[in-house]
């Protein structure tokens, strides 16, 4: 089975083609950086306007790359949630007058099962069972995983997620938007220990987050720090090793509570390199492994879209043929193809 990928869940265009026995054939990404930089943050009219712009085009250009044409495509598989509604709806329409006009079946795919599953593109693949930390700029859980489709989400942020918060502590500190990326390259340069920040959440039981606090102590730093390059580095650096701490705390919970040793990463923090080295050292004790999907597939993009909407194609299910999208979407709510 051959499948067409489709993601526009925000300000990322992504298609991608997967073949059952090939694997991925094609992809193409293409980032709304640029376009939003100068408001600080995603504006979601443009998105959705500039997603209907490069949407086509790319869907030509990665069906070329994957020497396919409508009749070699078996189905196809878009992003239905959560995310804008306004972008969701572009790929999902699209999607959907494509799968009509070609007389294949399409499927809406959760965002962020695509990226739970992303790192079974990559070899070796982790084999079921496992935790996933899936950890971007809108969400932050930890989920048990048993195999595809069959989740349990074992905690959740309860306010800002991870990504989002470096995205605000980033503007604190005046970098450029996007403020993630530029906060870790900053950090690089800080001097570990001369800010000490609260590892939110971890003086108590559970595997819930909060970073929104976290935020608002870097914040009350800065007031009382002088605003020079080093003390900034410094700031970026202490709540970078606030944030990622956090996070490795979490998940040593979440694989001593579940028995599991396998730990699967993904989202676009999962890219942060100081998580990755500390993830490893710390799982490795535990006599565990750590997966991730190769850098380029940590931030939103079709591949991870493609995959899952082919292991979802290739048990038959009926599906409604509205273009049907979510921008709230609790991932146990899936069932198993």
């Amino acid at each position: 089975m051959r499948v067409l990928g489709i993601e526009t869940s925000c300000d990322e265009t992504g298609v991608a083609v997967y073949d059952g026995r090939g694997g991925l054939l094609s992809h193409a990404l293409y980032s709304q950086v640029r376009l939003h930089r100068e408001y600080g943050g995603v504006v979601p009219e443009l998105a959705s306007r500039d997603h209907v712009r490069k949407l086509l085009p790319m869907i030509r250009r990665a069906m070329a790359q994957a020497g396919s044409g409508p009749q070699q495509i078996d189905g196809i598989a878009y992003t239905a949630g959560p995310g804008l509604v306004g972008a969701l709806l572009v790929g999902a329409c699209l999607a959907r007058g494509l799968a009509f006009a070609w007389r294949v079946p399409a499927v809406g795919i959760h965002h962020m099962e695509g990226h739970l599953l992303a790192p079974m593109l990559e070899d070796p693949a982790p084999a079921f069972p496992f935790v996933a930390l899936l950890v971007s700029g809108g969400h932050t859980l930890l989920v048990e995983v048993r195999g595809v489709g069959r989740y349990t989400t074992l905690g959740e942020s309860l306010d800002d997620a991870a990504g989002e918060a470096f995205d605000k502590v980033a503007k604190l500190l005046e970098l450029p938007y996007p403020g993630g990326p530029a906060l870790a390259k900053l950090a690089e340069s800080g001097i570990a220990g001369r800010f000490e920040f609260p590892r939110p959440m971890t003086d108590r039981p559970g595997l819930d987050f909060s970073f929104s606090g976290l935020k608002t102590a870097v914040l009350t730093a800065l007031k009382r720090a002088p605003r020079d390059a080093q003390t900034k580095a410094d700031v970026a650096r202490g709540f970078e090793e606030a944030v990622v701490e956090t996070l490795v705390i979490k998940c040593e919970r979440a694989l001593q509570q579940t028995g599991e040793r396998r730990l699967v990463v993904a989202g676009g923090v999962g890219a942060n390199r100081r998580l990755r080295s500390r993830l490893k050292e710390r799982v490795s004790a535990l006599g565990g492994e750590v997966f991730y999907p190769r850098l380029e597939f940590c931030t939103d993009n079709g591949a991870m879209i493609a995959y899952a909407g082919y292991l979802r194609l290739c048990n038959p299910q009926s599906t409604d043929a509205s273009a049907a999208v979510r921008t709230r979407w609790p991932l146990d709510t899936l069932v198993a193809p």
